[in-house]
């Protein structure tokens, strides 16, 4: 049988034919960390899931007990555009696993800061910077409005059934078990894009039950 000819080399000196889409490792940088863009993203979800304490530990409103600034509806409003934010976020992650859903040796290793994966594109870090950016302010924003809504349910501008709250606390938990059982990264990244999806429905539920 005749020998299939191997391709040329081409002249001496000359490089090797990248592959399509490859990159020269003269433009490849060390990846960020990437759980220090998750975990932040982690505590705005759980900022959003500890409405649930409410329903145990809130007081009923008394007659010189200052009224909130913000209306319930807008915070409801809010909290909601934070749960479709955050959503959106955990979608990006899950986008470029290169950077934050466990691809490579990285995918392996328990929730942890100091988890590089493989060498990132200058393109790559930029996008890592703009999702900090957009986690950052998600964890402020997710922060005081769902305390401005548990202030509404406190003052009974909002009245939700214990049902409702008891599915923010089935929330909480799947978070707290990411942090117990410290959790791989890919694990993380999917189960709080769920944990999203679930809080965005819990929150619009509420929604239904304020008061006019």
């Amino acid at each position: 049988m005749a020998k299939v000819p191997k391709p040329s080399a081409g002249p001496p000196g000359t490089k090797p034919r990248e592959k399509p889409g490859s990159m020269p490792e003269s433009d490849m940088r060390i990846a960020p960390d990437p759980f220090a863009a998750v975990l932040p993203g982690l505590a705005a979800l759980g900022a959003i899931a500890s409405i649930a304490a409410i329903n145990w530990v809130g007081q009923e409103r008394t007659p010189d007990r200052a009224k909130a600034k913000r209306k319930a509806s807008a915070a409801l409003r809010d909290l909601e555009n934070c749960c479709l934010g955050l959503t959106e976020i955990f979608k990006r992650f899950q986008r470029n696993p290169h950077l934050f859903a466990g691809e490579g040796g990285q995918g392996s290793s328990p929730l942890k800061f100091g988890v590089h994966g493989q060498r990132a594109s200058a393109e790559s870090c930029r996008l890592y910077q703009q999702l900090v950016n957009d986690v950052a302010s998600m964890l402020v924003l997710a922060s005081q409005n769902a305390f401005d809504v548990m202030c509404a349910v406190e003052d009974g501008e909002i009245v939700a059934p214990e049902e409702l709250f008891y599915g923010f606390g089935a929330e909480q938990e799947r978070l707290n078990k990411l942090i117990q059982d410290r959790a791989t990264l890919k694990t993380t990244v999917d189960t709080c894009a769920a944990v999203a999806e679930r809080l965005t429905g819990l929150v619009r539920e509420l929604k239904a039950h304020r008061l006019e």
